[in-house]
C-alpha cells in the first residue's frame, strides 16, 4: 500500500535522538510522503518544518502560527509566512485555528491571528489545515467569513467532532483528516463522523509525535504507525484498507497540488 502522513510534527525534540530513523520506518512501511507541520515553538522561527523538506525527499512542509502562539505574531511574523508560502516544498498555511481549552493566548489574539493568517493564505492560493478545539462555533464563523468561496481547500485536522460537527464541515466543502483517535474504543461519535465522510474527502494523520493509534497507544507516535489508523478506519467504514489507502493519498494529492 502506498500511504501519505497528512499530519505530522517531526520536528518535536522527540524525535532528536532518531528521527533519521523515524523517517526510514515511515518510507519501509509504505508511507510515500509525510507533511510536516511547521508550528514547532512559534514564532520567531517558522521554518522547522522547511529545514526538514529541505533536507528529505518524501517530506514536504506547512508553515503558520498555531493558535498557542497567537500572542507572538507580529508584522515581521506575517510578512514572513507570506514570503515562505512562495517556497517550492511548502503545501499549506497551518496549523492554524483556534484553542479555548487551554488559552495560551488570549481568544481575541487567536481570532485576530487566525483570520490574518486566512487572508494570507488566500492571497498566495495555498490550502489551510485547521486545528480548533473547544471553539467550533467561533471556528466556523471565521472559516466562513474568510474562506469560504475562495475555492481553495480546508483540512479539519485530527478530527475531533461527532457526526453534527462533520455535517457542518462537509456542507463548507471541508475536508476530514482522521489520527489515532479514531482507533479508541470510546471515540464512538469520532467514529460515526468517520462513517459518514464521503471517501473523496478523507485524509489520514498521524499527529506524531501525540496520539498513537492501537495497539501502539501509549507509546510515541511516529508516521509509519498511520497504518493502524487507515485498517481501523477502513474497518468501521466496510471497505478495504488497499481501497482507503489508494484514495486517501488520492485526495492528499488533490488537496495540497502534491504531484504523481
Amino acid at each position: 500500500m502506498r500511504l501519505v502522513d497528512s499530519h505530522c510534527h517531526l520536528d518535536d525534540r522527540q524525535f532528536d535522538q532518531d528521527r533519521d530513523e523515524v523517517i526510514r520506518r515511515a518510507l519501509e512501511a509504505g508511507v510515500e510522503c509525510m507533511l510536516a507541520i511547521g508550528s514547532g515553538d512559534g514564532p520567531p522561527d517558522l521554518e522547522c518544518a522547511v529545514r526538514l523538506a529541505e533536507a528529505h525527499p518524501a517530506i514536504r512542509a506547512t508553515v503558520g502560527v498555531h493558535p498557542h502562539d497567537a500572542a507572538k505574531a507580529s508584522e515581521e511574523t506575517f510578512a514572513a509566512l507570506g514570503a515562505l508560502l512562495d517556497h517550492p516544498k511548502v503545501l499549506a498555511l497551518g496549523e492554524i485555528g483556534l484553542d479555548y481549552h487551554y488559552n495560551f493566548s488570549p481568544p481575541e489574539t487567536q481570532r485576530q491571528v487566525f483570520a490574518r493568517q486566512l487572508e494570507l493564505a488566500r492571497q498566495a492560493r495555498k490550502p489551510v489545515v485547521i486545528h480548533t478545539r473547544e471553539a467550533w462555533p467561533d471556528t466556523l464563523s471565521l472559516l466562513r467569513e474568510h474562506w469560504v468561496g475562495s475555492g481553495l481547500p480546508c483540512v479539519m485536522h485530527c478530527f475531533s467532532g461527532g457526526p453534527e460537527e462533520a455535517s457542518q464541515c462537509l456542507e463548507l466543502g471541508f475536508y476530514l483528516s482522521f489520527a489515532g483517535v479514531v482507533t479508541f474504543p470510546k471515540a464512538l461519535r469520532v467514529q460515526e463522523a468517520a462513517r459518514l465522510t464521503p471517501r473523496d474527502r478523507l485524509l489520514i494523520e498521524t499527529d506524531a509525535p501525540y496520539l498513537a493509534p492501537v495497539p501502539m497507544r501509549g507509546r510515541r507516535n511516529e508516521p509509519a504507525y498511520v497504518v493502524h489508523t487507515l485498517r481501523r478506519l477502513a474497518e468501521l467504514r466496510g471497505e478495504s484498507a488497499e481501497e482507503l489507502a489508494a484514495a486517501t493519498t488520492a485526495n492528499f494529492r488533490r488537496v495540497f497540488g502534491w504531484p504523481e
